[in-house]
């Protein structure tokens, strides 16, 4: 990937398969929101004769076979909500790929159920008829898990899902992401806390100057001389229960 002539993001060999749950770790900057771009298409790789990404075996596939298959959430897509609409119709709009419904467009009872299911699946359903700007940061977060499950993704990425949030958002978030990688869906984790890796994610990516710099289990990268090196920082790593935590060393 290449930007103004710079470099962003440089990938010699990647495979993600179905199922499998991934994290990618990082400093700001390293280029992670840009893999996760390259996946969605949202952003287009370099042009080469053979195909440089090949989705589900299939060197042209559509965008709409695409964002069939991923739901994504970030924080700056909470960042754009700044309209006084209910709960239900923000999550309805993932029928449509819009944040609330489009102008004109009337939703039928069918949706609607389907977008009240995935609200009470994250524990939220009580929440549906509430005005979206009066709700915590952590709430509208998994407002917008709710609003990518209408279409029912095989892998979510989650794109620093915790950024902003206090302790109990975060609690909130890692228990979802936890929820759906537990039912079977893939999780695709974009952070630069080891702390969001919930303990089904097996994979670590680590990504620095706009390169993959290590690619394996999380038991042999998350450790305190990788983890120094990942962030120019010295830091020490612990780990309870399958869940990893790094602290500054002073």
């Amino acid at each position: 990937m290449v930007r103004a002539g710079s470099t962003i993001l440089h990938v010699d060999d990647f495979t993600l398969a179905e199922g499998e749950h991934l994290a990618l770790l990082g400093p700001n900057g390293a280029g992670k929101s840009t893999f996760i771009k390259l996946l969605t298409r949202e952003v287009m790789p370099l042009y080469r004769e053979a195909a440089p990404v090949v989705f589900r075996g299939n060197e042209r596939p559509t965008l709409a076979d695409i964002k069939s298959c991923f739901g994504v959430v970030s924080a700056s897509m909470h960042a754009q909500m700044s309209v006084h609409l209910s709960v239900i119709d923000i999550v309805c709009g993932g029928f449509f790929g819009t944040l609330g419904l489009p102008r004109g467009v009337q939703t039928d009872d069918s949706m609607r159920d389907v977008a009240f299911a995935a609200l009470e699946k994250l524990g939220i359903a009580d929440l549906s008829a509430r005005d979206v700007l009066t709700l915590s940061t952590g709430q509208v977060r998994r407002v917008l898990v709710a609003r990518e499950l209408v279409h029912d993704p095989q892998v979510l990425v989650f794109d620093e899902p915790c950024t902003g949030l206090d302790p109990q958002g975060m609690y909130q978030i890692r228990s979802t992401m936890r929820t759906l990688a537990d039912e079977g869906r893939s999780i695709v984790l974009v952070t630069h806390y080891p702390e969001d890796i919930v303990p089904a994610i097996e994979r670590v990516v680590l990504i620095k100057d706009a390169a993959i710099r290590a690619d394996g289990f999380k038991r042999d990268l998350l450790t305190d001389e990788t983890m120094s090196a990942l962030f120019d920082a010295p830091l020490r790593v612990e780990e309870r229960d399958g869940w990893y935590a790094i602290r500054g060393v002073f």
